[in-house]
């Protein structure tokens, strides 16, 4: 069977899961750790760092150190490092392609390039579509783009045969998501969703470091926010105290020169208490911001909370006992433990990844193939004379789906029609998310109202919509494409990926010196062993040279991987070699 990878391309952490033995299964990366931080960083010397190298050099290089990008997916935001402007989809496709390489070690296999990528159930097109453009550059085959709570649905089905009406609750680092799904035998059916795209776990941390920029003020005359560095530090301190305090009762942020400009001209030794009562009450308006949307996905799929038989707490930020505190008062029921809120979303995506890679053989789950019904998320329309939003597809319909409309003209004798489609809910177009403009060209000359022009709106299973028109008094057909401005072109993303491969040889140098690194280490601590059981029993001269030699290397050891030059990587190398050629008479058994 083909094999595959389910991603969960997360605002704050990543993560990557395979199939095996019919099993979703999370990938362990490079660094020995589940989840990826969605963090990139570009050094002073050139070097693309991601995930966990980038957070731990981030307070240093605070200005050329990305978090959270996910929020900005689909729209104009740039990264200007060194001359050179990186777009959303750019740098997330570097976390992208390291959870790629990741998944191609632990499964053996340098051609994987199937993927599912997750998102939020209230991205919209753009989005979507700038999530699609970030695994190409990433060099994924991207079989499709499913939501976040779809995803979770799919990896609590797999075990669970009853029908049953779930509600998945999906709070993350930087967006919400709350969907109604419909579990029945071998169907995962999405009946609504709905959402916040800029509400999550970064919210709940600023709130916090807002706290300990007030203290700073008031004890030290000092605006944190000024010093770059030193406000990457709160925020740091900020994740972590938000994490203690979702299990104990109170924090402690202890930072040390957190600046040199205090109040006698000393440096500002931070020290903040924060207890979980006050946590609380600094995320509380927060919490209450994700009630409205609980009760939107509630109505739109037509059941009263009463009538769910589960809810799924999915995301990190769902560990806040605050925030189960609140499912647990809009619903009225206990959330499930049943699933970890940090993988699932990777592992239901693996899991419609192997179905989709393997359709012949797909993945057998309650004796067939399981069928996956999605939404859209927002409604799409159009706008008409007077600048009225005309709604063509409403949220929350069932995906794949096709609409087709006939329009006309609005004066005399004109040639070409522009077509506006929006994205949203408001009843005037202004007031919602323009996602392309459509001119439709080459309509024969006639009195305004004659020409019939048939517009169709095709969504497929991704959430991504293609357009296409018809003069249906000539019969002539023109098909539309979304001219966006945030879009990439395709020779924009073809130089992307041309980066990127260029980027994937430092990336694989890399990985080689951290392994010289690791088995320098274990040839250090085998030698040692060796010396310490066989030494009584050795040559004095021969045992003399190996320990010289064990210094030599251990001495170029003692720097940080991170901190090694070139000179230092050649010095560890040789050295190790050397030792081993040494030592192998001791160390073969």
């Amino acid at each position: 069977m083909a094999k595959s990878i389910g991603i969960d391309l997360g605002t704050t952490n990543s993560c990557v899961a395979t199939i095996e033995g019919d099993k979703p299964v999370v990938i362990t990366n490079a660094e020995g750790k589940r989840t990826l931080p969605s963090v990139v960083a570009f050094t002073k010397d050139g070097e693309r760092l991601v995930g966990e190298p980038a957070v731990r050099q981030a307070v240093m290089n605070a200005d050329r150190t990305f978090a959270s990008v996910k929020r900005h997916m689909g729209s104009d935001w740039r990264a200007s490092i060194d001359g050179k402007d990186f777009t959303p989809q750019e740098i997330s496709a570097m976390i992208l392609r390291k959870l790629k390489n990741d998944a191609r070690d632990y499964l053996d296999d340098e051609k994987l390039v199937d993927a599912v990528i997750t998102v939020p159930a209230y991205f919209n097109d753009m989005q979507r579509q700038a999530t699609k453009d970030a695994g190409r550059i990433a060099g994924l085959n991207v079989l499709r783009i499913i939501n976040e709570p779809t995803a979770a649905a799919l990896a609590y089905g797999l075990d669970n045969e009853m029908q049953q009406k779930v509600m998945v609750y999906d709070l993350g680092g930087g967006t919400f998501d709350v969907s109604i799904i419909d579990i029945s035998e071998g169907v995962i059916e999405v009946m609504s969703t709905s959402g916040n795209n800029h509400l999550g776990g970064d919210d709940f941390d600023e709130c916090i470091a807002n706290h300990v920029a007030q203290v700073c003020k008031s004890d030290y005359k000092f605006d944190v926010k000024s010093d770059p560095e030193a406000w990457a530090r709160v925020l740091d301190a900020a994740e972590k105290a938000k994490i203690e305090l979702s299990a104990a009762k109170k924090a402690e942020i202890n930072l040390p020169f957190l600046s040199q400009t205090g109040n006698n001209g000393g440096p500002i030794n931070l020290v903040c208490e924060i207890t979980v009562e006050d946590f609380n009450k600094m995320i509380a308006p927060l919490i209450e911001q994700t009630a409205e949307p609980v009760e939107q996905a509630l109505y739109d799929a037509g059941i009263a909370a009463s009538e769910l038989d589960q809810v799924l707490l999915v995301g990190g930020s769902t560990r806040i006992p605050a925030v189960a505190a609140k499912v647990k008062e809009l619903t009225g029921k206990d959330p499930s433990s049943s699933i970890n809120p940090d993988e699932c979303v990777a592992q239901g995506a693996a899991i419609q990844a192997n179905t989709l890679s393997n359709a012949a053989n797909s993945l057998a789950v309650r004796g067939g193939e399981i069928l996956l019904l999605d939404v859209c998320p927002l409604s799409l329309a159009i706008e008409t004379v007077g600048g009225v939003a005309t709604r063509l597809i409403e949220r929350n319909t069932t995906l794949p789906t096709t609409y087709s409309q006939i329009f006309t003209t609005a004066a005399a004798f004109q040639t070409k029609v522009e077509i506006k489609v929006l994205q949203g809910e408001r009843p005037m177009a202004a007031d919602n998310k323009m996602i392309g403009n459509f001119m439709l060209t080459g309509i024969k000359r006639a009195p305004a109202g004659v020409p019939q022009i048939e517009v169709t709106f095709d969504i497929d299973a991704n959430g991504i919509m293609n357009v296409k028109a018809k003069d249906l008094g000539t019969g002539k057909e023109q098909s539309i494409t979304i001219e966006n401005d945030q879009r990439m072109s395709d020779a924009e993303i073809e130089a992307a990926i041309r980066d990127a491969e260029t980027y994937a040889e430092q990336d694989k140098a890399r990985k080689q010196n951290w392994e010289d690194y690791a088995e320098a280490q274990s040839l250090l601590s085998q030698v040692d062993t060796a010396i310490a059981k066989k030494g009584k029993t050795m040559d004095k001269t021969e045992k003399k040279n190996i320990k010289a030699q064990a210094n030599v290397l251990r001495n170029y050891l003692r720097k940080k991987q991170d901190k090694l030059t070139d000179g230092d990587r050649v010095n560890i190398k040789d050295s190790a070699a050397k030792l081993k050629e040494m030592a192998s008479s001791i160390i073969e058994d």
